[in-house]
């Protein structure tokens, strides 16, 4: 039989061990996130084609479409209705001929990016505008550069290409340009760039510091229509291993002079988007759930493995747990309204 006085002696050192009593009521649930998905946080990726009428629904990406810019805009004024503050924008060139191997379409005038900013603009003024900033789509071989013959990247050719896309976007009414190539050195050229245009001081660089090659990203390159013609990006992207390399390319991007990063995947990089939140402390860490990671959550709810809404507030959370402070991500419509219930 235990003595009363033992008996007292274990209950003292029991008392910590009581947690349920601090997360037993929904709100007491919340309180013990450290921070809490807000609509500010997210951002949403717009596919804008030059079919100026494109409504077209993405096979490969659940409930998301193609747009023209003669549909976005009722689209997009649906959405800011519910609390959206910022969107991506990603030109998809379909007519024939508008490819070529240095992407001279990625910065025409009548091209998606520039004609959606300025319509945007029009009817959206405090609408932010973020624009991926990449030849991918607009190269008739689908990489993220110019190459040599040899079928690599041009480095020198490459960044100087891509720093005139980035200083014509932001020319066109941009508030951000995100590079998302990888290749060594875009940073400094397009801050150098928007230096000399008189630019730099109101267009926020956010560069994809962080982003790793991998198999995640096909319906992107559905929708996109950005698939290599041959070979990968391996070789200017980071390797799914390279943890260390992701830091030196975080800190490479921070010396260049970006205004903040995104790491790329997400939910399978949840280390590095923590050493994103150490090495970038004092600047914006963005989390980018990319195409398949969203994919794969619809496909296994579809299945009945998990439920929607429940899976996509978890890997959320994970994102700022791990120090991201913005999100794009596809599920922005649906946070939308998540967030008000």
């Amino acid at each position: 039989m235990v003595h009363q006085a033992e008996f007292l002696q274990g209950r003292g050192t029991e008392v910590s061990s009581i947690l349920a009593g601090g997360y037993a009521h929904p709100l007491t649930r919340e309180w013990q996130n450290e921070r809490q998905l807000t609509k500010n946080m997210f951002i949403y990726p717009l596919f804008i084609s030059d079919n100026d009428d494109e409504e077209t629904l993405i096979e490969s990406l659940p409930n998301q479409k193609r747009w023209g810019v003669n549909k976005v805009v009722p689209f997009v004024s649906n959405l800011i209705s519910k609390g959206l503050k910022a969107v991506i924008l990603f030109g998809v060139p379909l007519k024939e001929g508008s490819k070529d191997p240095v992407g001279t379409s990625a910065d025409d005038p009548e091209g998606p990016v520039i004609q959606a900013t300025k319509i945007l603009k029009k009817n959206f003024p405090d609408l932010y505008i973020m624009a991926d900033v990449c030849l991918c789509e607009y190269t008739s071989h689908g990489h993220c550069g110019v190459l040599f013959d040899d079928g690599t990247i041009n480095r020198e050719e490459s960044v100087k290409r891509i720093a005139a896309v980035a200083v014509n976007y932001g020319k066109a009414g941009v508030d951000c340009v995100a590079p998302s190539d990888m290749i060594d050195g875009r940073v400094r050229e397009i801050k150098l760039g928007l230096i000399e245009a008189k630019l730099a001081h109101k267009v926020f660089v956010m560069s994809y510091a962080a982003k790793f090659s991998g198999n995640l990203y096909g319906p992107f390159r559905d929708a996109a229509c950005s698939q290599p013609g041959q070979g990968d990006r391996r070789r200017y992207q980071l390797p799914s291993g390279g943890r260390g390399l992701a830091r030196r390319a975080l800190k490479r991007d921070l010396e260049e002079g970006t205004d903040g990063v995104i790491c790329k995947p997400s939910t399978f990089y949840l280390d590095v988007m923590a050493d994103a939140a150490e090495i970038c402390k004092d600047y914006p860490v963005c989390a980018y759930h990319v195409s398949g990671e969203y994919a794969m959550l619809h496909a296994a709810a579809e299945k009945n493995i998990c439920d929607l809404k429940t899976i996509a507030f978890e890997a959320h959370n994970g994102f700022l747990r791990a120090g991201a402070r913005l999100i794009i991500s596809y599920f922005t419509p649906e946070f939308l309204e998540w967030l008000d219930n």
